[in-house]
């Protein structure tokens, strides 16, 4: 997680082949995310947040958006960016893990898995449970099948730039991550794959009721997005 971390916090514009794609990707997962949210008062953890440049838009739909991002420079400028509203807050994974217990309605775990490894996401997924209510939602998203992987997520990105007014930049950019750091990082340290049952299993391990969603958050409908809650919880 720590090379995924660094690379990201120097290289994330390599990601996103320009800024309205940044943008897109970003407002798409907030629509998708305000259709979860459980009540307009709910308090709600979006952990591994990204650049999140609709989280103001999020925000609207509850009572308070606290954002974490272990990225330096992001986290920078996260808190630039939304300073000044007083209805999102944006800390770091410790003080998140520090939290009291039974503190959010929600938790997301948006495109941040297939960064951890087996054991890594088994620790997160146990502090997400102490940190939900016992009613509370947990939900899991963008994770990667293990077949196909990367012509799914080629292909759909020319999809969504081809929808958005951004598709010759969709090309020109799956080239540049061709030839880029990217692929040498992902080849030294790896990225996690699961297909239905295994995530399913690996939640009701960590004592959630769990279910696959009918559609993945964000663009990318060859990811899987699941909705879990505490067993023990309503």
């Amino acid at each position: 997680m720590a090379d995924w971390i660094s690379f990201y916090d120097l290289r994330h514009s390599l990601i996103y082949v320009n800024a309205r794609h940044r943008d897109v990707h970003y407002r798409k997962i907030a629509d998708d995310l305000r259709a979860l949210a459980p009540s307009p008062t709910a308090a709600v953890l979006d952990y591994g947040c990204g650049e999140a440049t609709s989280a103001d838009y999020l925000a609207e739909s509850c009572g308070h958006l606290t954002m974490v991002e272990a990225a330096p420079n992001v986290m920078a400028a996260l808190k630039a960016r939304y300073g000044g509203n007083g209805k999102i807050s944006v800390i770091g994974p410790a003080e998140a893990a520090a939290k009291p217990a039974a503190s959010f309605d929600l938790i997301v775990l948006h495109s941040v898995a297939q960064y951890l490894s087996g054991a890594e996401l088994d620790g997160l997924l146990a502090t997400f449970r102490e940190l939900l209510k016992p009613d509370g939602h947990l939900v899991v998203g963008d994770i990667v099948p293990p077949r196909f992987a990367a012509p799914a997520a080629a292909l759909s990105l020319l999809r969504c730039g081809a929808e958005n007014g951004f598709f010759i930049a969709a090309v020109r950019g799956l080239i540049r991550i061709a030839v880029s750091d990217y692929l040498r990082l992902k080849s030294k340290v790896g990225l996690s794959h699961y297909d239905e049952a295994a995530m399913l299993e690996k939640l009701t391990r960590a004592g959630y009721r769990a279910e696959r969603a009918a559609r993945n958050v964000g663009h990318n409908q060859w990811r899987m997005t699941f909705l879990a809650r505490p067993a023990s919880g309503a």
